[in-house]
C-alpha cells in the first residue's frame, strides 16, 4: 500500500506542472516576464527529476494502469511551446505582419516534433533540436534583448532543426558525459535565474553562461552526431 501511495505521489509531483504552467500563463497575462519566467523554469525542474523518482519508487510497477509519459507530454507541449508562443505574442518579439507566421512555426514545428517516432533514442538523445521553446524565447527576449529581426530569424532555423537528426544530449539521463552536462546545466540554470533576478539590468558575465551553456549542447550534438559516429565506424 505504501509504495502505491508514494507512486501516486510521483504522480501528482509531474502534474505540478501544469499548475506552474497556469501561474505563467497568469503572468504573462499581467505582462510579469520575469515571473513568467520563474514559474516555467519551476517547471523545468519538476519535469527534471521526475522520471529520477518514478525508478527510484518504481511507478510502473506498482502503478501499471498509469502512464506517467502521456502526463508529461501534455505538460512538456504547454510549458515547452504553448506557453512560449504566447509570451512570444503578448511581448510583441516581431512584428505584427510575421507575428502569425511565427507563431504557425513555433506551435506546429512542435507538433509534429511530438509525432516523431524516436523522438529520444534510447532515453540518451533527443533526435533534432528538441522542443525547448521557452529556452528559446528566453535568449531573445532576455539576453538578446528581444530584436526583432533575431528573433525571427530564430524561430525559421529553430523549427527546422526540429527536424534535422542531430543527436542533442538529454542531460537527466545521458549515460556518457553525465556529470559535465548536469554541471553545464546547473550552471546555466543559476546565471539564467541570475539574470532574471536582476532584470532589467544587465549581467554580461551571467548573460555569458548562458549563451556558453547554450553552445555546449549545441556543439556537443554536432561531435556526438558525427565524430562519434566516425570513430564507431
Amino acid at each position: 500500500m505504501g509504495n502505491r501511495i508514494l507512486a501516486w505521489g510521483v504522480h501528482v509531483f509531474t502534474s505540478l506542472g501544469l499548475l506552474t504552467a497556469f501561474m505563467a500563463i497568469i503572468a504573462i497575462d499581467d505582462g510579469d516576464w520575469r515571473a513568467c519566467f520563474l514559474w516555467l523554469i519551476l517547471s523545468f525542474f519538476i519535469d527534471s527529476v521526475d522520471g529520477t523518482l518514478a525508478r527510484l519508487f518504481q511507478v510502473e510497477k506498482y502503478l501499471p494502469s498509469m502512464d506517467g509519459k502521456n502526463i508529461d507530454y501534455v505538460i512538456d507541449f504547454a510549458t515547452y511551446s504553448l506557453i512560449p508562443a504566447f509570451f512570444f505574442y503578448k511581448a510583441d518579439m516581431v512584428t505584427d505582419q510575421l507575428m502569425l507566421l511565427s507563431l504557425s512555426f513555433i506551435l506546429i514545428s512542435s507538433a509534429l516534433y511530438y509525432g516523431k517516432t524516436g523522438m529520444v533514442e534510447d532515453e540518451q538523445y533527443f533526435i533534432g533540436f528538441p522542443v525547448l521553446w521557452n529556452f528559446v524565447v528566453f535568449f531573445q527576449f532576455f539576453v538578446f534583448q528581444n530584436n526583432q529581426t533575431l528573433n525571427f530569424c530564430s524561430v525559421i532555423v529553430i523549427a527546422i532543426l526540429h527536424f534535422v537528426p542531430l543527436k542533442y544530449a538529454y542531460p537527466s539521463r545521458t549515460r556518457r558525459f553525465f556529470y559535465a552536462h548536469l554541471v553545464v546545466s546547473v550552471v546555466s540554470v543559476a546565471a539564467a535565474l541570475y539574470t532574471l533576478y536582476i532584470y532589467s539590468e544587465r549581467s554580461v558575465v551571467a548573460e555569458s553562461l548562458v549563451i556558453m551553456g547554450g553552445s555546449y549542447f549545441v556543439l556537443f550534438a554536432l561531435y556526438d552526431t558525427f565524430w562519434t559516429a566516425r570513430a564507431s565506424s
